[in-house]
């Protein structure tokens, strides 16, 4: 039997007020209400929340005067205990002193729960008018207020005062007083380096000392009424994404090396799939070009020499401008038959804090790691570290063939509790370095929604952290889970520090996909610190761009120094990259350039020798390019170089590959999804991602031909899904256009 959502004992459960018995009870009945779920959920973070704030504000004191007042009626009594006595509060009292604020909370619930997630976002980040207490001339009548001589100066903060929020149904009417400025989910504010989903709103600040009295509380209700509509609107959310900056295009004459990490990263795309199936366009932060175009496997030929991947390059016509060129570069990964693989030291750490609950969050995390532990062999092992408010080890190191132990550890597992995600980080790693297998998979799994809250919080700090740990050669999987406060940009970097990968897993059927057909990609590492350099000729080329990666340029002397961190490729794994090229006696609109003092200035004609005294006579030999990528072995400390002339053949785009037609047709997808027209040509610099646009003329239905059209093979129905979801992403864009929901 479910339990009622409106229930006054899920504010006790939610606050941790209920003994062992009446707590089993209610889990009991929570496993059969997601609305309820939702609840206790709710109810638990806002007392977060709440408690947070209240500890931030000023403690309240009195005046000594006030102090021997109370003093002197406690000492005579006053017809009362001298102290106070407060009755022992049954069980149904403990629900009601929190009911009542639940019951207050679950207003905000009938308007939508949308607004869930975002009560912390709220609070970061003001989104409401500058109305404070001693704002008010006049309060209600029963209300005495001091003059305003003598009135206490109020310390604002920067920014307009916060207010919870009432739903949007009902308010007074009059005159809007917002100037609100906001676009749909995909709008975000680059706050500190991460892009928030919450929009931000600009008001006009109202001064209630000249409103008349009878107005302000029927002012203060349109203020919450229209507030909480442009939540709704909105998609109001506590998600955290990185602020992307578009590569731009870079002379070859100034710019000729192009240096870049490689990434097999898979997190953006099912997290846009997210988006997209709930109805909503994804925020600009969220589009990872080349995470989309990695998540399909392409048909690159396995290595045959000593080396652990191939290296594939083919150049066609640039679908979006066909003055231009596309060169992809595609790596290939050796695979392993499962008997093949070396034993594995796995510790899942896994978030068991309260923002867990959800049905996408822990009850999913948990049929993801069944199905990963039914894929063990006998001498695997696994151990299971939670972490909450504090951290421990639920399942000490347990071998593969004890499949029940391992099952029924995961099956224990229930939320509550902050999110203290440094402490379970370090116990992790103790883990798995007290049983290092030598030649083997030593591996933290960590599946959360990277909600940190307590203990080591920032970015920063936990990114040193996992840095400090991946010198012990012990490897990290990052499995993001959930919505509304997904901390995405904090995911992403843990897996790129802790020499790893990032997935994002929306579904059971994505949970196969990586943790089981995937199994060797997402465990057994074959190439650690793999970098990708290119050098392009400047005979043959006018000027180029790196198509995605922007988080992973790397500076052109950082690829022979094997200090440097970079991406891992496991095995099996496929990698991809574009570049846009700009040939050699194309036309461009490019900024003058001062001529250089110290050195000789850009060449004016390159492909005239008697101009071009600085060319080597490689420049003539016709190559488009040279190719050139450094890779360490797993357990290795020097790189090895791999390097490829690439010669344009001048296939035409219909004499391309499906492979290649096809990722040409999710990376444009990603740069319209991300808003991004074709950047301008420079010398350099970056430009940022601007407002939605076509590509160069073409459109999603453009990218839907393209990629229907090339689509090959779909064993597991993959590429039909993206062209489902390119349909709905030009519902949604046209919608947006036209100001209308979706």
């Amino acid at each position: 039997m479910s339990i009622n959502p409106d229930d006054p004992r899920l504010t006790a459960y939610a606050l941790g007020e209920l003994d062992d018995t009446e707590r089993a009870e209610i889990e009991a009945q929570l496993k059969d209400s997601e609305t309820a779920r939702r609840t206790v959920e709710m109810i638990r973070r806002t007392a977060e929340v709440l408690t947070e704030e209240l500890q931030a504000e000023p403690l309240a004191s009195l005046t000594p005067e006030q102090r021997k007042a109370v003093e002197a009626a406690m000492a005579q009594g006053d017809g009362r205990h001298p102290v106070p006595i407060l009755p022992k509060r049954s069980a149904l009292r403990r629900w009601r002193i929190p009911a009542s604020l639940a019951a207050s909370l679950l207003i905000v619930v009938g308007a939508g729960y949308v607004l869930l997630p975002s009560l912390e976002t709220a609070r970061r980040r003001s989104i409401v008018p500058g109305i404070v207490a001693s704002d008010f001339a006049q309060g209600p009548a029963t209300r005495s207020q001091p003059a305003p001589s003598q009135r206490p100066r109020t310390k604002r903060r920067s920014g307009p005062v916060k207010k919870k929020v009432r739903p949007a149904a009902g308010g007074g009417g009059g005159q809007s007083v917002f100037s609100g400025s906001g676009g749909g989910a995909s709008a975000g504010a680059a706050m500190g380096g991460v892009t928030q989903t919450t929009p931000i709103y600009s008001f006009r600040t109202i001064d209630l000392n000249k409103v008349p009295a009878e107005d302000v509380e029927r002012l203060i209700e349109q203020l919450e009424v229209e507030e909480s509509a442009h939540m709704l609107r909105d998609g109001f959310s506590g998600e955290a994404y990185d602020h992307i900056v578009a590569n731009p295009f870079l002379l070859v004459t100034q710019d000729p090396l192009s240096t870049f990490s490689i990434d097999v990263d898979t997190a953006s795309y099912a997290n846009v799939r997210r988006f997209l199936t709930q109805g909503t366009l994804p925020p600009p932060g969220a589009v990872r070009i080349e995470e989309m175009v990695n998540y399909f496997d392409y048909d690159y030929p396995l290595p045959t020499g000593a080396d652990p991947f191939s290296v594939n390059v083919e150049v066609a016509d640039c679908p979006w401008n066909g003055d231009h060129l596309l060169a992809r570069i595609g790596i290939k990964g050796q695979e392993f038959a499962p008997d093949e693989r070396p034993p594995a030291n796995l510790v899942f750490l896994i978030d068991v804090s309260g923002s867990m609950q959800p049905a996408n969050k822990l009850p999913l995390l948990k049929e993801a790691m069944e199905l990963l532990v039914q894929e063990l062999a006998d001498d695997d092992s696994v151990a299971i570290v939670v972490y909450a408010g504090a951290s421990g080890l639920v399942l000490p190191t347990t071998m593969g063939k004890d499949q029940g132990a391992i099952h029924g550890a995961l099956d224990r597992l229930h939320s509550g509790g902050s999110t203290n995600g440094g402490a379970g980080i370090q116990l992790a790693y103790d883990t798995a370095i007290d049983n290092f297998i030598e030649g083997g998979v030593n591996r933290v799994i960590l599946a959360t929604d990277g909600d940190f809250n307590v203990g080591t919080t920032s970015q920063s700090e936990l990114v040193q952290l996992i840095e400090q740990k991946a010198k012990s050669g012990v490897f990290l999987s990052v499995l993001g889970f959930g919505g509304g406060n997904l901390k995405d940009s904090t995911l992403e970097k843990l897996a790129d520090k802790g020499n790893g990968n990032y997935s994002y897993i929306d579904t059971l059927m994505e949970a196969r996909k990586v943790l089981v057909d995937q199994a060797g990609g997402t465990l057994v590492t074959i190439a650690k610190d793999v970098k990708i350099q290119v050098e392009f000729n400047p005979t043959e080329v006018n000027a180029y761009r790196l198509i995605g990666y922007e988080n992973r340029l790397l500076a052109a002397q950082d690829f022979n120094d094997d200090t440097k961190d970079a991406g891992e490729i496991g095995a099996g794994h496929t990698v991809t990259a574009f570049y846009e090229i700009v040939p050699a006696g194309v036309e461009i609109d490019l900024p003058d350039v001062d001529p250089l003092k110290y050195q000789t200035s850009p060449l004016d004609d390159p492909t005239d020798e008697e101009s071009s005294p600085g060319l080597t006579p490689a420049a003539h030999s016709g190559e488009l390019m040279t190719v050139k990528l450094r890779y360490k072995e797993p357990d290795g400390d020097t790189s090895k170089l791999i390097e490829m002339p690439i010669v344009d053949g001048g296939l035409a785009l219909a004499d391309a590959s499906d492979d290649f037609v096809f990722a040409a047709s999710v990376a444009s997808f990603g740069m319209l999804l991300r808003g991004a027209r074709t950047p301008p040509l420079t010398s350099g610099g970056a430009e940022d991602v601007q407002a939605s646009g076509d590509l160069g003329g073409l459109t999603f239905d453009g990218v839907f031909e393209l990629a229907q059209g090339a689509a090959g093979d779909d064993p597991h129905g993959y590429r039909a899904e993206f062209l489902t979801l390119v349909e709905r992403a030009t519902e949604l864009s046209a919608a947006n256009d036209q100001g209308q929901a979706p």
